[in-house]
C-alpha cells in the first residue's frame, strides 16, 4: 500500500509559531525531506524528534523526487520541508508534489506560516487582492521586463528580496510604479521585526544604501483605477524623469516616457527636468 507525502510548514524565525500537528507529523512519518538537513536538525533536534533525512533542493529535486516516489509507493510516509515557511512557495517542494499527482501519490497538507501572508497582513495596505510575484531576477533587464508587465497591475504586489539586492530592485521599482506605497518587511516573527511603510521615491532615498538587513518582504500597493485621478505630482513625475535620465535616457526621451506613464504633459515634465539640471 502506497505511503503519503506530507507537505508542512515550518516556522518562518520564531520557533513558537510549528503547530502541534506539524510537530506531530514530523515525529510519525519514516523519513523527512529537507531543503537543508542541517537546518532541519536543529529543528528536529528542538523538539526531540529523530528521524532519518535526504535532502532536496534546487539542483538535485528531479533526481531526488523519483527516489522520494519510490519509497512513498512502497509504503513509506514522507514529510517534506523547507529551511523556513511552507513548501513550495518559493522554495523546493512545487516539483515534487507535481511528481506525486502524476504517479498517483495521496498528498497532505499540513499548514504553517507564511511569510507571504503575514507581511500582506501587516502591511497597512489593500488585502482583499494580492499578487506573489517572488524574488526579482539579478539581470537588471530581466528585473524591469518583469516590472513593467506589473505596471498596470491593481493587485497588491509582494515580492522576496535579499538585503544585498534591495537598493537596485528599490529603484527599478521605483522607475515602474511611480511614488507608490510601499511596506518594506523585515526580519518576520524575529525580535528585530520591522515594518517601514513609506512611499518608492522616500524608499530610495533613504533605504537603497544597505541599512536595511535581514529577511525583506516588500509589500507594494497596486495601480489606481483608471478613474481615479492619480496622486502623483508633477514634482514626482519630474523625479521619475531625472531617474530614467540617471539611467541614459536624455531629457526629452525621459520626459517622454514619464508622460506615457503619468498622464502629465511631456512639455511640463521637460521644462521641470531642465530647471532641475
Amino acid at each position: 500500500m502506497s505511503g503519503i507525502l506530507y507537505v508542512v510548514g515550518t516556522p518562518i524565525g520564531n520557533l513558537g509559531d510549528i503547530s502541534q500537528r506539524a510537530v506531530d507529523t514530523l515525529g510519525q512519518v519514516d523519513f523527512i525531506a529537507a531543503e537543508d538537513t542541517r537546518v532541519t536538525l536543529k529543528l528536529l533536534n528542538h523538539f526531540n524528534i529523530k528521524k532519518p533525512m535526504i535532502s532536496y533542493y534546487e539542483h538535485n529535486k528531479l533526481e531526488r523526487g523519483e527516489i522520494i516516489c519510490s519509497r512513498i509507493e512502497s509504503g513509506e510516509n514522507c514529510a517534506i520541508v523547507t529551511d523556513a515557511g511552507m513548501p513550495c512557495i518559493s522554495d523546493p517542494g512545487e516539483l515534487l508534489v507535481k511528481q506525486c499527482a502524476e504517479k498517483g501519490i495521496k498528498t497532505v497538507v499540513v499548514p504553517g506560516a507564511s511569510a507571504v501572508v503575514s507581511a500582506l497582513a501587516i502591511s497597512g495596505l489593500a488585502t482583499g487582492r494580492f499578487t506573489f510575484e517572488g524574488f526579482l531576477s539579478t539581470s537588471k533587464k530581466s528585473r524591469n521586463e518583469h516590472l513593467e508587465q506589473l505596471k498596470n497591475e491593481k493587485r497588491t504586489m509582494i515580492f522576496y528580496e535579499a538585503p544585498h539586492k534591495l537598493s537596485a530592485a528599490l529603484k527599478d521599482m521605483y522607475n515602474a510604479f511611480g511614488a507608490r506605497r510601499i511596506s518594506i518587511v523585515r526580519e518576520l516573527t524575529k525580535i528585530h521585526e520591522e515594518v517601514i511603510r513609506t512611499d518608492l521615491k522616500t524608499a530610495v532615498e533613504q533605504y537603497a544604501d544597505g541599512s536595511v538587513r535581514g529577511e525583506i518582504v516588500l509589500v507594494i500597493e497596486g495601480a489606481a483605477d483608471d478613474d481615479t485621478e492619480s496622486e502623483i505630482t508633477l514634482e514626482q513625475a519630474a523625479e521619475i524623469a531625472l531617474q530614467y535620465m540617471e539611467d541614459g535616457l536624455s531629457a526629452s526621451e525621459s520626459a517622454k516616457k514619464t508622460a506615457k506613464e503619468t498622464g502629465f504633459k511631456k512639455n511640463d515634465i521637460y521644462r521641470m527636468i531642465v530647471d532641475n539640471t
